[in-house]
């Protein structure tokens, strides 16, 4: 059984500090790091975790989309590294949703974010990629993206009324999926 990492919580200062630009995506610590965010995303039924969220100060994380109890209509798409990545522009659309993050546990919030987004990435392999996201990708890239800079999406929330606790997103949630 592979070993997961603990998940740094709200309170520890890793969680705002700036991380660092990866040199080399083939040194074999980067390679272990991706290995160990993967496993460990997929273990707490995360959809996104980046380096800092493990006590890793780089400029890497993981998008590992997937329906869930937490997010029902998520696209399914594989682990995915993102090293050294950057936003090169977006569209104007901002699309306020529901985000939550495995280091504010039992909190959800409604947050604004790009429904469009233009990005650059270096791959595990090397290769540097360009791509346009969309919806909820776009927001998972967004989202992980803040944790490399110091920033929690409670940070994001535009109206401190569009904050709940896990139980009260679930019950909206379900009520939703009734209508």
């Amino acid at each position: 059984m592979k070993e997961l990492s603990s998940i740094a919580q709200i309170g520890n200062p890793i969680l705002r500090s700036k991380a660092l630009p990866v040199a080399r995506s083939s040194d074999p610590t980067i390679l272990q790091l991706i290995d160990s965010l993967i496993d460990t995303a997929i273990a707490n039924q995360g959809v996104g975790i980046a380096a800092p969220q493990i006590s890793q100060p780089y400029r890497l994380f993981i998008i590992a989309s997937h329906p869930s109890e937490r997010y029902p209509y998520a696209p399914t798409m594989p682990p995915t590294a993102i090293i050294n990545p950057q936003i090169l522009n977006h569209g104007e659309e901002v699309v306020k949703d529901w985000e939550g993050c495995l280091s504010v546990p039992n909190v959800r919030g409604l947050v604004p974010r790009y429904r469009q987004i233009k990005v650059e990435y270096t791959t595990k392999e090397g290769e540097i990629k360009q791509e346009i996201l969309t919806d909820f990708i776009a927001r998972i890239f967004q989202h992980e993206l803040d944790h490399l800079d110091g920033i929690l999406f409670t940070d994001r929330v535009t109206d401190p009324a569009d904050l709940y606790s896990e139980a009260q997103y679930r019950q909206i949630i379900s009520a939703s999926d009734l209508s």
